[in-house]
């Protein structure tokens, strides 16, 4: 089966966007992959026994994309950039459910890969995370949406730029200061 082209899926984004349901049905199929391949990111990180799977959060996370109605898309890069936004608030969802039912018992982990943090830094909790990204995005919204996509989103320098409409270089310089600031903070914990 060849490969569906950007086009293929920002077309059938922007006929859904129109309320063309049989895009719906044509779209899935072909950002199935790549969303399983995100939340298959997201999850690797999590801690041995995780209960919830790659295919529940691949689902759930599509469910809530395609129901927004007033979502405008433009492209497939600004869907998979929502899309890891929306898997980001499902796996802290969960983790504050898990710890609320544990009374702060084994909480979900998530390591920051090597290109967030250096090799060195030990794993970070889930919910510590969310809530450095959550006081970074106060002083810096910019900087939270650049580590959001990087980070959740698995977006390369040039696709959060093109998400975000600045330049790579811009994206560079707000991934490097985001990186410090989040160590800081996360350290300083």
């Amino acid at each position: 089966m060849p490969t569906p082209s950007r086009t293929d899926v920002t077309d059938l984004l922007v006929d859904l966007g129109r309320g063309d349901q049989d895009a719906l049905n044509k779209l899935m199929p072909l950002v199935y992959d790549e969303l399983r391949r995100l939340a298959s990111r997201h999850l690797r990180h999590e801690r041995p026994g995780h209960t919830l799977q790659t295919t529940a959060l691949v689902h759930e996370a599509y469910l809530k994309l395609v129901d927004q109605k007033n979502a405008n898309w433009q492209n497939r890069v600004q869907f998979f950039a929502a899309a890891a936004q929306v898997m980001r608030h499902i796996l802290v969802d969960y983790a504050r459910s898990r710890r609320a039912f544990k009374r702060g018992g084994n909480y979900c982990r998530l390591s920051l890969d090597e290109a967030v943090l250096s090799s060195e830094e030990k794993d970070a909790d889930l919910l510590t995370l969310n809530e450095a990204l959550d006081g970074l995005a106060a002083i810096d919204p910019q900087q939270s949406r650049v580590v959001e996509l990087r980070v959740f989103g698995g977006l390369t320098v040039e696709e959060t730029a093109d998400a975000l409409g600045v330049s790579p270089r811009t994206v560079k310089r707000e991934w490097s200061m985001a990186r410090a600031w989040l160590h800081r903070r996360i350290r300083n914990q």
